[in-house]
């Protein structure tokens, strides 16, 4: 799709005289740190602070995924947060070390931790010490306190984290690195498979598509199959590439672009795969580094999309929508509803990103003259801006019910976290497949208000 210049429209809103987040469209970095450190083969995620904290990204995670995670913890009390951490994480390091026999540890800090000055770096570095000669897990370490920034900077943080303690440069290989941001585990699934497809070999960080998706247990495991193995870690220094999906990745500082500042190990920054226009890009950009053409099946699962296209376009040609979430799903959603006639009237994200606009309009086509983009928001907010310029449906994680019930309009479930559906992990939002799923419910929500709200019904359109 052209990139174009996109006019936006403003709401003229009297200043609050309170500054709060109200019903907040984010949630905390280091729950986005443990979603990577679960990605991870053998490893165990372990938050340094308070209970609490681990207690509730356990307790989000299990209701999105329906699975078992166990979050450790180094139990902050009040005497740990006068005096420091050092032994709670020593501690907490032997005991993981001891009833998991973990390949990895990945360490998430707190705000609590953080506002102390917990040297964690340092903590890790003694343990190692008064641990020489003994065969100890994986230490990673992301410092990830939420007053920093959303679970999305800690997702990220995590990531490159992890490639920093564990990737080593050496003979160059024509392996590929996939960084596939964060996805629902159906998402990571369909990737793969498309780079088998292509006769790729590669190393998907993180890869949670078994680990938070999973088989059915006979017996509790403490540590559930799956995850991207410590060992291609550690050689994702001598890969050929790395492709990381996500616009705003480009202006930041990620395990891309560790990746190629150390290694020489070239990145490449593509949107997250979802419409046609950005699915083509994703499979150009494998097009040509395979040097293979995109395989007759995904051919035939494109003609089928445009097909439905042409088939739903009188049900969505001018509806007005609101799209939230992660500034990268959001991006990518907008160009894919400007693709298929509908306006992503408001565009929304609960972190704070000063380029979030040009991220957005970057994917828009020529022509839309009332767009509110809008960083750094909640729902509440969200709320007074579509009561003011009308929207016909809703797209986004289960928190956006609170606008569907007080818009009364649809409320298509995407993203994370879903908590009031099954199966938000299995939903498929990328590749033309995912696509055609995500514009078969759009299309079906419009239909579904419209006859429910009818006066007398219709059950043929």
């Amino acid at each position: 799709m052209q990139t174009q210049s996109v006019k936006l429209h403003t709401v003229k809103k009297t200043a609050p005289s309170f500054v709060s987040t109200r019903n907040a469209c984010k949630l905390c970095a280091p729950l986005g740190a443990s979603l990577v450190f679960r990605g991870i083969e053998g490893c165990v995620p372990l938050i340094h602070g308070s209970q609490g904290c681990a207690t509730y990204i356990r307790r989000y995670v299990i209701s999105h995924f329906k699975e078992p995670i166990d979050i450790a913890s180094s139990n902050f009390s009040e005497a740990t947060a006068i005096f420091g951490g050092a032994d709670n994480l020593r501690i907490a390091l032997d005991n993981l070390t001891r009833q998991y026999r973990p390949a990895a540890i990945g360490i998430a800090s707190t705000c609590l931790s953080e506002t102390i000055g917990d040297d964690v770096r340092s903590y890790i570095e003694q343990y190692k010490a008064a641990n020489k000669g003994v065969e100890i897990p994986a230490l990673i370490y992301a410092s990830t306190p939420s007053y920093r920034g959303t679970h999305m900077d800690g997702y990220h943080e995590a990531v490159r984290a992890t490639v920093i303690s564990l990737a080593a440069g050496g003979p160059r290989s024509r392996r590929l690195n996939i960084v596939p941001g964060f996805l629902s585990a159906a998402d990571l699934r369909h990737i793969k498979e498309i780079l088998d497809d292509f006769h790729f070999s590669y190393t998907m960080l993180p890869d949670y598509s078994e680990t938070l998706d999973g088989e059915s247990w006979s017996d509790y495991q403490k540590l559930s199959p799956g995850g991207t193995p410590v060992a291609s870690i550690r050689s994702m220094g001598q890969s050929v590439a790395t492709i990381q999906l996500g616009g705003s990745l480009a202006s930041m500082d990620t395990a891309a672009s560790y990746l190629q500042e150390t290694f020489g190990v070239k990145a490449v920054t593509l949107g997250i795969p979802i419409g046609i226009g950005e699915t083509d890009r994703f499979f150009g950009a494998l097009e040509e580094m395979s040097g293979r053409a995109m395989p007759d099946k995904y051919k035939k699962e494109r003609g089928r999309l445009v097909d439905a296209y042409i088939d739903g376009h009188k049900v969505v040609s001018g509806k007005r929508a609101v799209i939230y979430g992660e500034a990268d799903f959001v991006a990518s959603m907008a160009s894919f509803l400007d693709e298929i006639g509908i306006v992503p009237a408001l565009c929304a994200t609960g972190a704070s990103i000063k380029k979030f606009k040009e991220i957005v309009s970057s994917g828009l086509s020529e022509g839309h003259k009332d767009i509110i983009i809008r960083d750094d928001a909640d729902f509440e907010d969200m709320l007074e801006i579509c009561r003011s310029i009308g929207v016909d449906i809703i797209i986004g994680n289960s928190k956006g019910y609170y606008l569907a019930k007080n818009l009364s309009i649809p409320l298509v479930r995407a993203g994370f976290p879903i908590h009031d559906r099954i199966g938000g992990q299995r939903i498929l939002h990328v590749g033309y497949a995912g696509t055609q799923q995500l514009f078969d419910r759009i299309v079906n929500a419009l239909i579904e208000h419209k006859q429910s709200s009818s006066a007398i019904g219709y059950s043929y359109i």
